[in-house]
């Protein structure tokens, strides 16, 4: 039988602020956003148009359809700003709060600050993903059985970690290169050198059904627009194997596709459609039971689900991206010496992929969409600024490292 597992990324970044040289000498704030586009304003213009509208039409859903279920990643930075940005992040909180009472919705772990600490970083990698399951638990009262790593980045190493820190499975991109003709719609498990453990697995992301909703939904020049809930059911059928992964970012409802799309009348139809034919809604744990005949799938290289190569060069591409990215982790070492919590903080924010996702030069489709995220004029401009606070953080590092020494 069919089913379907549908899983939502919710994340906002803590953006950083327009930073000169000639901020270094003040007290500028690392992390309001640039003027234009401040953090505040994104989170508040979002939770009118996606957060509440979104969970407001699936909370009737899972009420009208016991049957109908969804998984969420949210990260660490997201919850912070729901705490911290007054009576609107109070009432997207109590959105998702509402949904995790019905039984019916699943919550991923991930790093608390939507980093790449797996690839530079163990010991960062395994604090953030602890520091998250522990707020996840605290705000929802559940602990986080799977695991998605940032921008679902995978390899056999992000299988191997996710294993050792006890989760039951990963999501990846269901990428053709790396499947080699087999189907994204199928279970599968690490190599056994890598994961011996038989019970873990892994479920792989049908990008080709995910971005008929996430992208193509309001394209009138695609072959298939518009996009009915029948015509979608029909292409869940003529895709081989039972399990369908629709993965997106959850901004997909209402503000990368707008209300005007028609994308919530579509979302609001489809469970109905999708049960009248016998095609089942699962969470991610649930997918993960069917690993009896699962086969196997290595996958050396690290892959993503950014831009048409679906590897790291969204982010580490250019000089300014790796550079960026090296330095911030180059800096663990004395950030842990200063033992100031609200130090580490900062560290671990300017970590967040965005910050270098932003730095990307890249052209045509993909460069569309780096700049559509991006709060900043151009990819330098994030780079200066990004540079700027790094130069003025690692200040604040050494002056509190011979603090600490003057004190003995």
């Amino acid at each position: 039988m069919k089913q379907i597992c549908f899983y939502f990324q919710v994340h906002q970044p803590y953006r950083v602020s327009k930073y000169t040289v000639f901020d270094l000498e003040s007290e500028k704030q690392f992390f309001e956003g640039p003027e234009r586009v401040t953090n505040k304003a994104v989170f508040e213009k979002v939770a009118h148009k996606c957060y509440l509208p979104s969970n407001m039409l699936l909370l009737e859903l899972i009420k009208l359809h016991p049957e109908f279920k969804i998984s969420f990643s949210i990260t660490g930075t997201f919850l912070e700003q729901c705490m911290e940005y007054g009576e609107i992040g109070k009432k997207v909180l109590k959105s998702f709060k509402d949904l995790a009472d019905t039984g019916n919705v699943e919550f991923l772990a991930e790093t608390y600050y939507h980093s790449f600490a797996a690839l530079f970083s163990r010991p960062e990698f395994a604090r953030q993903v602890k520091k998250h399951t522990n707020l996840i638990n605290k705000l929802f009262g559940l602990k986080p059985k799977v695991f998605r790593n940032t921008e679902l980045v995978y390899n056999n190493d992000i299988a191997y970690l996710a294993n050792k820190l006890g989760f039951k499975g990963v999501l990846l991109e269901g990428w053709d290169p790396v499947l080699q003709g087999k189907s994204p719609n199928l279970t599968y498990r690490p190599p056994k050198y890598v994961v011996p453990n038989e019970k873990f697995g892994l479920l792989l992301k049908n990008y080709k059904l995910s971005d008929d909703i996430a992208f193509r939904f309001s394209n009138k020049h695609w072959s298939e627009h518009p996009l009915t809930v029948e015509k979608f059911v029909n292409f869940v059928y003529n895709n081989y194997g039972d399990h369908i992964n629709l993965f997106m970012d959850f901004e997909t409802f209402g503000e990368h596709q707008w209300e005007d799309t028609g994308i919530f009348e579509f979302m609001r139809h489809l469970p109905d459609a999708c049960l009248k034919n016998h095609i089942k809604f699962r969470t991610p744990s649930e997918s993960l039971n069917d690993l009896e005949h699962a086969e196997e799938l290595d996958v050396p290289h690290h892959i993503s689900w950014a831009d048409m190569e679906r590897d790291m060069s969204a982010w580490l591409e250019n000089s300014m991206q790796q550079s960026s990215m090296n330095h911030i982790f180059s800096m663990e070492k004395k950030v842990m010496q200063t033992r100031d919590n609200k130090l580490k903080d900062i560290w671990r924010k300017l970590q967040t992929s965005d910050h270098f996702y932003y730095m990307s030069t890249k052209y045509w489709s993909d460069g569309d969409v780096h700049k559509y995220f991006s709060p900043f004029e151009t990819p330098y401009d994030a780079y200066i600024s990004y540079r700027n606070i790094l130069a003025k953080f690692e200040d604040l590092i050494e002056n509190k490292i011979n603090k600490k020494c003057q004190d003995r």
